[in-house]
């Protein structure tokens, strides 16, 4: 009979302070501090025969298909399986360094530096991964009150947490897989302490159990009409939620997934990149759309001292008008880079049992992560993003329509969006 077997621990690989932040444009100044460590979660399931999958999670913005490999290399030699055993996601919290992947698109230019790459490879690679027997479980649990669609506060999203529970067979918790789909977006460009946010909250709140977060099809989905406030209490309020959630799932019976370990399959997808307007087109509309916003704030201001132009950025309409004129500016900038006419996106499934995870290297909308889990065959379908590489937002129809922030700087158009849902459907249920 197969044995499960699990290996599991969590690295704080939290960089020194002085290195810059990434998540936002408009964020000024280097890291002064930590707010709460980032971490580099790797949770493998295997048998004595088999290598099975090597989740590696890490609170990054993301993680480039170039770091990825390196990543995958580390972790493969940490446990002596082949890379292509592995996954690499990022949290995409918007409070990790930037030098870690690099300019990852041109609306925030930044460079890698190989300093803290190579101490984070040092980390991994020399993770101990001591191998138990466990069983392993299914639950999924709603969560309301983490996030929302951030475009419209009743908009698609999908506001359940996946919840992969692995335990020793004398019963103790040892590991949850979670997956959840909403921006680690809760502190502001103003932080300049490093952070996991509200991810790095759940997964401290569910210890002593090693939690690797899985950041779902979050591309318009955020805090921002669920946030009351953006600092360190709110993190951990929006965190703690979440983890009393997977704690009710966990108290009840889940579905017990089969001895042997998961498997996985690996595709490239091509994908053309869409012609991006002249970029004096983008200028005259950040133009208009700056405009828009610097009425909203000196009206702020008018209004009375209790109100200042700052918190009017900030409240749900602000971040929407700010957003679309960083999305103008952005947009300008992607005009005059150097894109190539193509893109080609790494696309992986791992399956256990009834589960299948669909893992993009993409921000898909949840509209999108729907379509791919009704087209899915597979009983229990997570869609799970900015894995394995990263290439921006895939935006829906409406978001195109309305020229949003995300549909603005993305690399697609809508034929290329079908094409990716439809290629990655079809590679899923082969």
């Amino acid at each position: 009979m197969t044995e499960l077997l699990l290996a599991a621990t969590s690295l704080d690989v939290t960089p020194p302070p002085g290195h810059r932040l990434d998540g936002y444009s408009a964020r000024a100044g280097v890291a002064t501090g930590t707010a709460d460590p980032l971490c580099a979660t790797l949770i493998w399931l295997s048998s004595f025969d088999d290598p099975g999958v090597l989740w590696l999670t890490l609170d990054s913005i993301a993680v480039s298909s170039a770091l990825s490999r390196e990543l995958a290399e580390a972790a493969g030699a940490a446990a002596g399986i082949p890379p292509s055993h592995v996954v690499v996601s990022a949290s995409h919290t918007h409070s990790g360094p930037a030098g870690w992947t690099g300019e990852i698109h041109p609306v925030i230019p930044a460079e890698q530096e190989r300093s803290l790459v190579d101490s984070l490879i040092c980390a991994i690679r020399g993770a101990e991964l001591q191998r138990q027997p466990v069983t392993a479980s299914w639950r999924s649990v709603e969560v309301i009150g983490v996030g929302t669609n951030r475009h419209r506060r009743n908009g698609p999203h999908d506001n359940t947490a996946g919840i992969l529970a692995l335990h020793s067979l004398s019963g103790s918790l040892e590991a949850v897989l979670l997956d959840f789909a909403c921006h680690p977006t809760t502190y502001g460009p103003d932080n300049l302490r490093y952070s996991a946010d509200w991810p790095g909250a759940a997964r401290a709140a569910l210890a002593p159990a090693v939690v690797g977060f899985l950041q779902g099809a979050a591309g318009d989905v955020s805090p921002r009409f669920t946030r009351q406030g953006r600092g360190p209490a709110e993190v951990t309020r929006l965190g703690g939620l979440l983890a009393s959630r997977v704690r009710e799932a966990l108290a009840t019976p889940g579905l017990e997934l089969p001895q042997s370990p998961p498997a996985i399959r690996r595709t490239t997808l091509t994908l053309p990149v869409r012609n991006i307007p002249p970029a004096e087109d983008s200028e005259k509309l950040a133009t208009a759309v700056e405009q828009v916003v610097t009425a909203a704030e000196h009206a702020a201001t008018a209004s009375g001292p209790t109100t200042t132009a700052h918190a009017a950025v900030d409240d749900p309409s602000g971040r929407i008008s700010q957003t679309r004129l960083d999305g103008a500016r952005g947009q300008a900038l992607m005009a005059a880079a150097t894109l190539p006419p193509a893109l080609d996106l790494p696309v992986s499934a791992v399956t256990m049992g009834d589960v299948c995870w669909i893992n993009l290297p993409v921000e898909l909308f949840a509209v999108h992560g729907a379509c791919l889990q009704s087209d899915s065959t597979h009983p229990i379908t997570r869609v799970i993003g900015y894995t394995d590489g990263y290439y921006g937002y895939v935006v829906d129809p409406s978001a195109a329509e309305a020229g949003t922030y995300e549909a603005l700087i993305t690399f697609f158009d809508q034929p290329t969006t079908n094409q990716l849902l439809t290629q990655t459907a079809t590679f899923v249920n082969q």
